[in-house]
């Protein structure tokens, strides 16, 4: 399953050019902060500030953003992958494009002069991250600045929900993605960003989405049920291919009306779930350019979903990684 020119392999992702910020904090911290436990909200630098400010521990800093750490996952598999967003002119913007050079990855970085955008992601005792975004520079993107040859030989083009905060670049980027000829993946990111941007998503998704990725939360927030299964048949006669992850559980996949089950990988307790998504999204892409079936494609997708979360941060150990190569030398 490629692009209309099957002999393409490259993903190309679009969003939001961030860097994350971990922080281990209870829940009574996560109130304090008026989080949305599991959700993500925008703020400005200043907050992050005075939150980090109030923190008990340690912090990590890395590359981040929904997008950008899928194809970091798709350059760490081993396939042709570019990144595309807009970064500051300082230390964090160069830290973002050395990051994603160092996991093989093209950056197409446009630069600005405002500060590279970052996240604040606090973790709590269960796993869960709950998000706090300053999009600085990475808001800074205009619709006439992305075109179809951003997308040049791209197969997929993995668009992050986050861009729907941004309607007119969001709307560029799927008709630029479509000129390429590249086929169009939407995760829906998160159920707040689903929740504010309903009006428009319904349409974006008819008219331009080929790959639809969702979790529970975002499932329902966006076809308003409650059932797994009905929410799943929804997401099916919205997109070719759609794939409703379920945690623990693993998750489904339909195209063109067959759906497979996929159970998750691993036994190990979640150290943090931050990336847990973007890996998942990573796997299933690679293997879906590379034509594997659709339950391989999961069984990829399930590795690299769990791996993430037996570390901190949105990336995965080498030796997860050997781990992972083994399912595709199989």
């Amino acid at each position: 399953m490629g692009s209309k020119d099957t002999d393409r392999r490259l993903i190309v992702g679009i969003g939001s050019a961030l860097v994350d910020v971990l922080i281990y904090e209870d829940d009574a911290f996560l109130t304090e902060t008026g989080a949305a436990k599991g959700g993500m909200t925008l703020v400005n630098n200043q907050f992050i500030e005075q939150t980090l400010a109030l923190a008990s521990g340690d912090q990590t800093v890395v590359p981040g953003g929904s997008a950008c750490n899928t194809i970091i996952g798709v350059g760490r598999l081993g396939g042709p992958a570019r990144f595309v967003g807009k970064r500051g002119e300082d230390y964090l913007g160069e830290l973002f494009e050395s990051g994603l050079r160092s996991s093989r990855v093209e950056p197409v970085l446009m630069k600005s002069t405002s500060p590279t955008g970052r996240v604040l992601s606090i973790i709590t005792p269960d796993a869960q991250r709950s998000m706090f975004t300053f999009l600085g520079a990475s808001a800074e993107s205009k619709p006439e600045e992305i075109t179809a040859d951003l997308f040049e030989s791209a197969a997929v083009v993995h668009i992050e929900g986050y861009l729907l905060f941004n309607k007119d670049l969001m709307l560029a980027a799927l008709k630029a993605a479509k000129q390429a000829g590249a086929l169009i993946s939407l995760d829906l990111a998160s159920y707040t960003v689903v929740e504010q941007s309903k009006e428009y998503l319904e349409r974006f998704v008819e008219e331009y989405v080929d790959i639809l990725i969702a979790n529970e939360d975002e499932a329902r927030a966006f076809t308003g049920l409650n059932d797994e299964e009905k929410a799943l048949r929804a997401l099916s006669r919205k997109a070719y291919i759609s794939a409703l992850k379920i945690g623990k559980r693993g998750s489904y996949i339909t195209r063109a009306g067959k759906t497979v089950q996929v159970a998750a990988k691993g036994t190990g307790a979640a150290v943090d779930t931050t990336g847990a998504g973007d890996l998942w999204a990573a796997g299933f892409l690679y293997g879906l350019v590379h034509g594997y079936p659709l339950a391989t494609c999961g069984e990829l997708a399930s590795a690299c979903g769990f791996e993430v979360c037996q570390v901190v941060g949105a990336s995965i150990s080498d030796e997860g990684w050997n781990r992972i190569r083994q399912i595709i030398e199989k």
